[in-house]
Parts: C-alpha cells; structure tokens; sequence
C-alpha cells in the first residue's frame, strides 16, 4: 500500500505571520542599553614641582697639570697628597744650584756691560766739548758715538741674560697658581725630570665647582624661557648624587656652550654650586633636577584614567547626559601615580577613573 503526503500552503502562511509577530514583539520589549558603572575623578589643580633629569658631571672650575719646565733633580716636597693649599704656595723645588750660579753670573756680564757703557758715555761727553771748540777730529767722535751705540747693546743683551736666568731659577720651584687641592704626587724626592716630563701632580679648585649635562636642542627654547623667567624659582637646579641624597645647596647657570654639536644635535650646559664643604670632587657622577614646566598650581589627573591611542593620549570626558566623549590631551610630568596636564582639560570637569575599559565613545555610565 502507498501512503502519499500532501503540502498545505495554509499551513506554512500561518507559522511565517506566527513567526513575524512574534519576532516583532519581542523586538519591542527589547531592554535598554545598560548603563556602565564607572568611579570619577574631578578636576582639580595642585600645587607641583616638575623636574626634568640629566645625567651629569661635576668638574673642578679651574685645574691644572703640574709639569716641570726646567731639568733637574727633585730636592723639595712641600705638601702632603691631598693637602689643600693656597695661591703662591711652594709645591716642588728642583735643584737649584746651576741656576742660582747662571744668575749671578748673568748679573755680573750685566754690571761690566753697564760700566762699559758709562767709559763710553764718558769719552763721547768730552769729544763733543773738544769737537765744539774744533780741537778733535770728527771721526773720532763719530767712532766713539758708535760705541755708545754697541755699549747699549751689549747692556740689553746683558740685561735679558738676567730675565732668563731668573726665569729658570723661578721654574725650578713650583708654586700653586690658585688655591684648590693637591692630588697625590706621582714623582718622589730625587726623581729626574725634564721640560714637560713627568707630570709632577694635579691641583684642581674646591669651592665653587661646576657640574656638566647636556640637553636636546628642541629643548633650548623652553629652557632659556625657563631659565631667563623673572618668575624662575630659586631651585631651579638641584644634584642629586649617587647615593640617592639631595645636595644641600642650590645651582645657578653658569654657562651655556656657544654651539650645538652637529653629529649630536646636542649642547653642553654648566651649572655652579657652592662647595664650601667640600662634599662635591671632580669626576662625580649625580643627577641634575631642573625645574620644568609644571611648576606651581598645575591640572592634575590619575595617571590610570588616561588612554594610550596610537601615540596619543586621552581621558573620557563625562557629560551632563552621563555620557562619554574621549578628549584629546596633552600630559605634563608623572608625580607617583598622577599625571600633570597641561592642554587638554579644565578644573571642575569630571573624568572616568575605573571602568574605562567597558567604555566606547558616546557610552552611557553610571557613577559609582
């Protein structure tokens, strides 16, 4: 027996038109979008200090190398390594015997050409009586005029024999050209040494010292702005040394180099501190702290409500509406977890501080 099925169309109508009734109500009792619960922060301005850092280094003001400039043996210490010492004050003494003998012997040569000199200052004083009265040849006093004229000479060549001889006895004690602190001696009594060979020792100067950093040349607008504002602060410059503490006393410019290194695009910058203590030595390391900026009454935000978009940044801006906008910002310096703005934003507005990342723009939130 076949059994044979048969199609009602009527049946098929009814569950489509079910279907799209159903499907429309159900449409129609669809909920609102839920409201994200969110934490806000209002803007507000504080009172901050940014600082900008650099790695720098503390150099004596004036140092020197201490070289001989004459030979001879060491005869004379008169400082202990390290020893602080004044201006004028005798370091080293090279033997002295062949210069104090080249002295006098210079000075003697110097009073014969000066007696020389007054004999024939003499004859050509009474030649040119004789010569007035027509009892004398004219070429004798002429010969005599002309040894006057080598006698002087001789006198002047004398008298520099003296200045070099007296130069090299000065050599041969070295004293400090200003006052600082002595290094340790690298020659001992007894050394030989020559012209410019070896180096005798290092004196560099203590109170004040200067300390050099280097900056970006897109920095040099801002910070001559800075640094040439009537209302800069009297810190702008601290040290921080490497063992974390903060240098006691303030810095102030000192000089700015006169050009920007082309291989660098970078320029060199020095600042003075005062060294009284001595607790600053040449050839220390620290950071520089220098006042930015975000000096003062400044917009300050959670760093956490701020968004990073393609190297841009921004904060949801909420609405009278309890919607969301993202606005653009332009951030200062980070103070622990918060953020200086500095474009971007106003005090009294309130941003999203927890719940940012459920968060679209034109989202509505719900304060938490």
């Amino acid at each position: 027996m076949i059994m044979q099925k048969y199609f009602n169309p009527s049946i098929l109508s009814f569950a489509l038109v079910a279907t799209v009734l159903f499907s429309c109500g159900k449409a129609a009792q669809a909920p609102p979008p839920v409201a994200v619960p969110v934490s806000v922060y209002k803007v507000a301005s504080k009172p901050v200090k940014g600082l900008d850092t650099y790695p720098a280094t503390v150099v004596a003001l004036n140092e020197i190398e201490l070289r001989p400039q004459v030979s001879g043996y060491i005869t004379n210490i008169f400082v202990e390594d390290g020893q602080l010492v004044t201006k004028g004050q005798k370091l080293y003494q090279i033997d002295q015997t062949k210069y104090l003998a080249a002295r006098n012997q210079a000075n003697a040569s110097l009073a014969s050409a000066n007696a020389h000199l007054s004999r024939i200052k003499k004859d050509v004083d009474r030649y040119e009586r004789l010569d007035q009265n027509e009892a004398i040849a004219k070429q004798v006093l002429d010969n005599a005029k002309a040894e006057l004229l080598a006698a002087e000479a001789q006198v002047q060549a004398a008298q520099a024999q003296v200045s070099s001889a007296e130069t090299d006895l000065g050599y041969s004690q070295i004293t400090a050209p200003f006052a600082g602190r002595i290094g340790i001696s690298q020659v001992r009594l007894g050394a030989q040494v020559s012209p410019g060979q070896p180096l005798l020792n290092t004196l560099s100067s203590t109170d004040p010292v200067q300390v050099d950093f280097v900056i970006n040349e897109k920095e040099i607008p801002r910070y001559y702005k800075l640094v040439n504002s009537p209302d800069a602060p009297d810190s702008l410059f601290t040290l921080k040394l490497s063992d974390g503490s903060i240098y006691p006393h303030l810095g102030k410019l000192a000089t700015v180099d006169r050009a920007v290194g082309r291989q660098t695009g970078t320029i060199n910058i020095r600042v003075e501190f005062p060294n009284a203590e001595r607790m600053l030595v040449p050839g220390m390391t620290g950071t520089l702290q220098v006042i930015n900026a975000d000096y003062g009454d400044q917009l300050v935000i959670p760093y956490k409500a701020v968004t990073e978009q393609m190297g841009e940044y921004f904060v949801y801006l909420i609405g009278a509406d309890s919607t969301v906008t993202q606005q653009t910002i332009k951030l200062g310096t980070v103070f622990g977890t918060d953020v200086s703005v500095r474009e971007g934003l106003e005090s009294g507005q309130n941003i999203v501080v927890d719940g940012i990342q459920k968060l679209r723009q034109g989202a509505k939130v719900q304060v938490q």
